[in-house]
């Protein structure tokens, strides 16, 4: 699951270049839902460690040729490798909740919750690093998290504690964006996901052995048989295309011009659910999820506001 842009663009594409990053974009925003689609059939018969530990597998496999194709460098300094490790952890825990959440939850009311992430990233600029944030953008994701709660108070009454899974979703997200900040700027995106999928792969292996031998049914290994071979599959394969979409679309166009474009997301997330599962979200949700997308498109307007009065103050 990836519900932001994860890697900064260059300053200045070309205009020509804008409309093939919109175009990936797009195809993102079509994509990524099919993760959360495959894995909520997949996890009705194998556990949710399972459903995890197959995304970044089938993601290893995917684009270790692809590293392999573009002579991208293997060899990480240790300060790059605690970072992957980190950004594979908190991988994990974004997949993790979001499976979980999904299991029992309509796909587009759990995206709907996981995407107070971007607000939760916001705060952790502003808290834990010290980032310049107005009082505008704070307002903005207070508002979002009251649209969250929106969201989560019918869904509550419905599936219980379940329905905070996408926060912890979210969190780890955050966090997962905040590693991916800084690994952007000295490594390449692709050898990224690669060296990612590896790293969560190792972390979840043994976490699967364990759960399996003391029987802990979230993160027992069940092999999977017949279509469900499928479903995992299609989650790695779909996850990776997925991201390789998103990390290309954000080297032709800017974040600012792509990031608007992800909340599409949740009407392709919706029509899917709708398709597959015979879920729609009811009234609250919907206003919900309104209040989750005025927030974050203005929380964009403030971020380009800001960037372009950014040269101004250095020059005068």
């Amino acid at each position: 699951m990836s519900r932001t842009p994860a890697t900064p663009p260059s300053d200045h594409p070309p205009v020509d270049r804008v409309l093939p990053g919109v175009g990936l974009m797009l195809v993102f925003c079509v994509v990524a839902p099919l993760i959360d689609v495959a894995s909520k059939i997949a996890v009705q018969t194998v556990s949710t460690g399972t459903v995890t530990l197959a995304r970044f597998l089938v993601q290893a496999a995917l684009m270790a040729p692809i590293v392999l194709a573009m002579r991208l460098p293997a060899r990480l300094s240790m300060r790059i490798a605690r970072l992957t490790l980190v950004r594979a952890a908190a991988n994990i825990g974004s997949t993790f909740c979001f499976v979980a959440a999904v299991r029992v939850m309509p796909i587009a009311d759990a995206l709907a919750i996981a995407f107070v992430s971007p607000f939760i990233l916001l705060l952790m600029g502003r808290f834990l690093l010290n980032e310049q944030v107005g009082p505008r953008r704070i307002a903005a994701s207070v508002v979002a998290f009251g649209g969250t709660v929106l969201v989560i108070q019918p869904s509550f009454a419905r599936f219980g504690a379940t329905a905070l899974l996408p926060v912890g979703c979210a969190v780890c997200f955050a966090l997962y964006m905040l590693v991916t900040r800084h690994l952007s700027r000295e490594q390449h995106p692709v050898s990224m996901q690669l060296h990612t999928a590896l790293a969560a792969s190792a972390i979840c292996l043994p976490l699967l052995a364990f759960g399996t031998v003391a029987d802990i049914e979230p993160i027992r290994f069940v092999l999977p048989s017949g279509m469900i071979w499928l479903a995992c599959l299609a989650v790695g394969v779909a996850a990776t295309i997925s991201h390789m979409a998103m990390t290309y679309a954000l080297s032709f166009a800017p974040s600012s011009t792509l990031a608007p474009l992800n909340y599409l997301e949740i009407v392709t997330a919706t029509l899917f659910g709708f398709l597959f599962f015979g879920d729609f979200p009811g009234g609250m949700i919907w206003t919900g999820i309104t209040i989750i997308v005025a927030s974050g498109l203005y929380v964009i307007h403030r971020e380009r506001v800001v960037a372009r009065a950014a040269p101004l103050a250095s020059a005068s």
